[in-house]
């Protein structure tokens, strides 16, 4: 069985899990991060030098990076239909998993640590309106895509795409501050919605 070391309050152990949840996997959890077992033992490093969750263990193989370990399930399960085996068809996926990842996570992290956190640290009003600007242009530029694709957000199939921006919509839904109107991602959110898996790992309001 597989093992994931992380928490479900993670937005990036909540990544694996919906993944795992979407291809019908088994796991086993182990609690591990802030309030929970400690990631800065010299075990845990040994397994992530960084010291960050997830950690996914399978039979002996070690890996870490939540994109990453999202990649392998489905590549290992065969699924082509969450992350195409043709060089173009997954680089429609691992695009937006790269942006996610970089530009979208850059945006939201001084005004979300600073307005659903309240790190003493993220205090700058200037600081926390000039992310908030960003992360909504960031929101918009998802918007335009979806006017574009239609259904999901790289055309008519769910993909891991989906999934990684999935929880971050709802991140950004769940932060309290303005934000612009848009139809296309509102639409697409209801639609992750009716999905059983990101009922239990998505949408739970979590930080």
């Amino acid at each position: 069985m597989l093992k994931i070391l992380g928490k479900r309050t993670s937005i990036n152990v909540r990544k694996v899990l919906w993944t795992c949840e979407e291809l019908g996997l088994d796991y086993q959890l182990e609690d591990y991060g802030n309030g929970y077992k400690p990631t800065d033992t010299a075990e845990f490093l040994a397994l992530n030098p960084n010291g960050l969750v997830p950690v996914l263990i399978d039979d002996g193989f070690v890996l870490w990076e939540s994109n990453t370990i999202c990649r392998y399930l489905v590549g290992k399960a065969g699924r082509d239909d969450l992350l195409s085996s043709t060089p173009r068809g997954r680089a429609r996926v691992e695009k937006w998993m790269d942006w996610q990842a970089t530009e979208l996570n850059s945006a939201w992290r001084y005004a979300f640590n600073a307005l659903v956190r309240h790190h003493s640290a993220y205090n700058l009003q200037s600081e926390i309106d000039a992310s908030i600007a960003e992360w909504n242009r960031c929101i918009t530029i998802l918007d335009n895509e979806l006017q574009q694709t239609g259904m999901w957000v790289t055309g008519q199939t769910f993909t891991l795409a989906d999934i990684v921006l999935g929880l971050s919509v709802n991140r950004w839904k769940m932060t309290p501050m303005a934000r612009p109107a848009v139809p296309y991602v509102d639409a697409w959110f209801a639609r992750l919605g009716q999905r059983a898996a990101f009922r239990r790992h998505g949408d739970n309001g979590t930080p």
